[in-house]
């Protein structure tokens, strides 16, 4: 199953393997390659989504890591040109189980292997997923380097290097690669529904601004449903440019790589509307990022968080909260300052799933309350947010 990299030049692999997967331990994973041929290096994850690939595959927060799928049917209800969760895809590759479906969905454009091809992601199949999964909660999320050749030809001293001089997503800003580069208004699309599809928001009532870590955009879809009107700005942006905007709230996104390194330029900017007293909600990395403003320390996972069955409590009220997930990262408990509160966990773990500044209208949570792919419990959070805006127009505004 698993063999240790030969010190040999380019070598057929076998007949029938044409994609494999080396790992920083110098394991090696066979199977058959399908989308793009190449190859690609990155952390190498698991999700257990049992749905919503393609939106997974083109959610940023995904950008410099391969995803292994611990579902083992994909590609069933094919893609599409409206689900994509960016415009870019920034995911290095993807691993399946079984073998790719034929779409069968009404809505379906294309098949799994045309789209992968497309968006030049490389992928596997016929790959023992549960070995790697196991392996990945044993020993943690490891570097590796995904290929894809057809005919089954490899230099794996090459994919074994290219590996092992990676160093990984710690330390690492991805934020500032996959924002935005220029600002720009959300086209005021909400959420989909059966029937209706992407309905266009005609009344924007409240005004948002969203700082770009790598939003996903059923997130957009989210605040044009409770009529608002969206300007998402670069990353980088400065306060004072933020508040030009004249905005009700603040809203800082989810996104990829280490918070501490996107922190450098980010937590100047967020301590700064802070102190505006705006509504501010923030999502994964922005939760993450808004910790270390307030002044809370936050590290590496062993495993992480990705998947769209993670049970979470609310702090507040005791309910249970199924929640999709997707971080690396966490804030650390014990670094939580005075003047902030805890208000959701993990039932997993324990991990902080959620806080809230005591005295300001600024929140945020680790999950994903937008989904997409995923329960939609905790939807309740934008109304929270809206809630919160509402009250700050009403006094500083009207």
């Amino acid at each position: 199953m698993n063999k240790k990299a030969k010190k040999i030049n380019s070598k057929k692999i076998s007949k029938i393997h044409s994609g494999i997967l080396v790992l920083d331990n110098k394991m090696v994973f066979k199977g058959i390659g399908i989308g793009y041929q190449g190859e690609a290096t990155g952390e190498v994850c698991f999700n257990t989504s049992l749905t919503g690939y393609q939106e997974i595959i083109s959610d940023p927060s995904y950008a410099d890591q391969i995803i292994n799928f611990t579902f083992p049917h994909i590609g069933n209800v094919g893609t599409n040109k409206q689900d994509h969760e960016s415009d870019k895809i920034w995911t290095k590759g993807v691993i399946f189980n079984s073998e790719i479906t034929n779409p069968s969905n009404y809505r379906s454009l294309n098949n799994l292997d045309n789209w992968l091809k497309k968006n030049k992601i490389i992928g596997i199949t016929g790959f023992d997923t549960r070995s790697l999964t196991n392996l990945i909660r044993d020993k943690g999320a490891p570097r590796g380097t995904i290929s894809h050749s057809k005919n089954g030809i490899f230099n794996l001293n090459k994919l074994t290097n290219q590996t092992l001089k990676w160093n990984g997503l710690q330390n690492l800003d991805l934020a500032i690669k996959v924002s935005t580069k220029k600002k720009y208004v959300w086209s005021g699309l909400k959420t989909w529904k059966k029937n209706i599809g992407y309905k266009k928001n005609t009344k924007k009532l409240l005004n948002v601004v969203a700082i770009d870590y790598g939003i996903k955009k059923n997130i957009l879809r989210y605040f044009s449903d409770f009529d608002c009107k969206v300007i998402v700005v670069p990353c980088q942006m400065n306060a004072d440019k933020i508040l030009s905007f004249k905005p009700d709230g603040i809203f800082l996104s989810n996104g990829p790589g280490d918070p501490a390194a996107t922190g450098k330029y980010s937590i100047d900017i967020i301590k700064e509307l802070i102190k505006k007293g705006l509504p501010i909600f923030g999502i994964c990395l922005g939760h993450q990022i808004l910790g270390l403003a307030l002044g809370a320390k936050t590290k590496k996972m062993k495993l992480g968080h990705r998947g769209a069955n993670h049970p979470v409590k609310n702090l507040d009220n005791g309910s249970v909260e199924i929640t999709s997930q997707n971080h690396g990262f966490e804030i650390l408990k014990n670094s939580i300052p005075r003047n902030t509160e805890v208000t959701h966990v993990s039932l997993f773990d324990n991990s902080i799933e959620g806080i809230r500044l005591k005295n300001k209208p600024v929140f945020s949570v680790q999950y994903h309350p937008e989904s997409n792919p995923g329960p939609q419990d905790s939807v309740y959070l934008f109304k929270e947010f809206v809630n919160k805006m509402k009250k700050y127009a009403k006094k500083n505004r009207y």
